[in-house]
């Protein structure tokens, strides 16, 4: 007899049925659960963001993967004139009031209670009629996650314990069809230097000039023209330097570090996330433009650019304090542990630094560290080699402060090996690095500056990139001198790296040559984004091309910014109520013309050369990781669970 129950018990007969033939399907047509993070790389607060980088690195063709961060970087550059670091950067994890990773919201950044998952089934007949039953069972004796049940062909969100993670099992009609262990592996990355590891030279939102607007810098002196007719920024400003010119200032997510997005640490540790679907990346990074081993790592250094709030703590202790969550990492005394005997004498008398107790603090997976360019004076080398002779800023000292060749280098390296085995010891005792896990640490080589094609020659004299400003001159002689201390430099980096057992990431130099300062415009092929002329106002006109077709993040021939390129990317400027004086006294205006050539990140690598580091790294950074997971080494916080 039909009853009204006979519908509800025709279906449940039904679904009894389909459950007994996917059981008894052959084996290649077995349904099949397959999971992956929902925001992987977790600086980022918006899981679209993520979304982003991990669907244009899945665009890639095999050929691209070979080097995903810069071609990825390239493919966003098509899509995205300004850069696409302009949307994303207000969205990160970083508070910068108190100058510490954190999220709205969230109470631990650092520790992650869980992970959210995206799960789907596959090769279940009939999926979009049939329903299913999501349940996840934790490790570890954690309560059931509650039951889903949805069609099949729906994909669901699930919530993944950490670090234990969790059974994920379907159901159909109460018969078990596919089950599956979720188990996310979090890294926790620290990144730590100087400004190229920053990623000065790229501002997440780099600066809007105006299409009709000019900006004039005074006079240097009477035998040269007034320093007229420069692109200026777009606002309602009245006076350079003014309040209102100083709110259209570029954007960083660390104003005073001149930290970006594009750095190759966070590029780096953004590729490892994306290109594993059960992997997720803590991720936090300090470094800061200007840092060195005395004043950034250990020392308390106030970074790049003036801001209300500038760093509190050095590198080192806001790694340890990060590693503490929301615990503390109290100060401790260190009288002798660092200085080297005297060598590095800044460091005698009362050092103090942060450190978690390591029962308390997690476990770091990989330290990206980019660290020795401003210990040995990479700036005043530079300065050396880009002045004219005649220059009156050679006989200011530089507009670093102080120009120095090779010569005055050499006692600068002689000390380096010390520095880096002063950090050697405060990876291991301070942030619990272990010993026999050094290759965890990957120093990161400098690319090569002004090396042409050839791998031998160097950029010819003149004055390409360089018009901003008639100080400049690049010197070929004087290239060949920094040339001299920069394999130098390189050699000591390799060996302290061999030394120590630190990993060393290199392979981006070669990819560097014929990219560097002269690398671009040509009469042949020229193009807005090659060009290596500065635009300026001239008898009614922009020659050669308005500034607001420039693109600061267009793929471009040369990997590193030009002064010019720096004027027109990352223009910094003075508060007129900081210079103020000193111009109206003596006519300097024209050094805010002078900053926003060289403080704006001149020398620096592009968009595209910290792409192309960051691949470098992430290659180093792979063959650690599949070393300890060979090992089974768990990655977790040495927290209890």
């Amino acid at each position: 007899m039909w009853t009204a129950r006979a519908p509800e018990l025709l279906r449940s007969l039904l679904l009894a049925m389909l459950a007994l033939i996917v059981a008894a399907a052959p084996a290649s047509a077995e349904p099949e659960i397959k999971w992956k993070v929902v925001n992987p790389f977790r600086l980022f607060t918006d899981p679209a963001d993520t979304e982003v980088h991990r669907a244009t690195y899945e665009s890639l063709s095999e050929e691209e993967r070979r080097n995903p961060v810069l071609s990825a970087e390239r493919a966003l550059a098509e899509r995205h004139q300004d850069g696409w670091a302009a949307t994303m950067w207000q969205d990160a994890c970083w508070d910068v009031s108190k100058n510490r990773y954190g999220c709205p919201g969230l109470t631990d950044y650092v520790n992650p209670k869980s992970h959210k998952i995206r799960a789907s089934i596959l090769d279940v007949p009939d999926s979009a009629t049939v329903d299913c039953t999501w349940l996840t069972t934790p490790k570890g004796g954690r309560k059931r996650g509650a039951a889903i049940t949805v069609p099949c062909d729906t994909l669901v969100e699930l919530e993944i314990p950490y670090p234990a993670g969790a059974d994920v099992s379907v159901e159909v009609g109460r018969q078990q069809i596919a089950t599956t262990p979720a188990k996310v592996e979090d890294l926790f990355i620290v990144g730590m230097g100087d400004s190229f590891g920053s990623g000065e030279g790229n501002p997440d939102v780099p600066v809007r000039l105006s299409a009709d607007r000019t900006a004039e810098y005074g006079l240097r002196t009477k035998d040269l023209p007034p320093l007229v007719g420069y692109p200026a920024r777009a606002g309602n400003w009245q006076k350079i330097g003014d309040k209102a010119f100083i709110e259209e200032n570029p954007r960083w997510l660390d104003q005073a570090c001149h930290r970006s997005l594009y750095s190759h640490q966070l590029r780096a540790a953004l590729q490892l996330g994306v290109e594993d679907p059960h992997r997720a990346v803590t991720f936090v990074g300090f470094a800061c433009s200007g840092g060195e081993t005395i004043f950034g790592a250990f020392l308390r250094y106030k970074g790049h650019e003036w801001v209300p709030n500038p760093p509190e703590l050095s590198q080192i202790s806001a790694t340890a304090v990060a590693q503490c969550g929301t615990s503390e990492a109290p100060s401790v005394d260190l009288p002798e542990a660092y200085h080297m005997n005297g060598r590095l004498p800044e460091l005698q008398g009362g050092l103090v630094l942060r450190k978690c107790a390591a029962e308390k603090a997690r476990k770091i997976d990989l330290v990206f560290l980019s660290m020795g360019g401003n210990d040995i004076g990479f700036s005043r080398l530079v300065a050396n080699a880009v002045l004219a002779d005649k220059s009156s800023l050679r006989s200011l000292g530089g507009w670093f402060g102080q120009v120095e060749g090779v010569t005055e280098a050499q006692a600068a390296l002689d000390l380096l090996s010390d520095r880096y085995k002063a950090l050697n010891r405060a990876f291991h005792s301070l942030i619990h690095i272990p010993w026999p896990e050094a290759d965890r640490i990957i120093l990161t080589a400098y690319p090569p500056l002004v090396l042409l094609e050839d791998g031998r020659s160097l950029c010819p004299d003149g004055t390409s990139g360089m018009t901003v400003l008639s100080d400049y001159f690049l010197s070929k002689e004087k290239s060949a001198e920094a040339s001299v201390a920069a394999e130098r430099l390189q050699g000591i980096m390799q060996e302290s790296a061999k030394a120590y057992g630190w990993s060393f990431a290199d392979a981006h130099r070669a990819d560097f040559r014929g990219r560097g300062l002269c690398a671009g415009w040509s009469r042949d092929a020229m193009s807005t984004a090659d060009d290596l002329r500065m635009p300026r106002f001239v008898n009614g006109k922009w020659e050669p091309y308005n500034p607001t077709q420039w693109r600061a993040y267009a793929t471009r021939q040369r990997w590193f910014r030009t002064p010019n390129d720096a004027f027109l990317t990352g223009h910094f400027h003075v508060p007129q109520s900081l210079m103020q004086s000193v111009m109206k006294q003596q006519g300097l205006e024209w050094l805010q013309l002078l900053l926003a050539s060289t403080y704006s990140g001149a020398f620096h690598p592009t968009a595209e050369g910290q792409a192309a580091i960051a691949d470098s790294v992430a290659a180093r950074a792979r063959s650690v990781i599949e070393k300890y997971e060979r090992r089974s080494t768990p990655r977790i916080s040495n927290r209890d669970e």
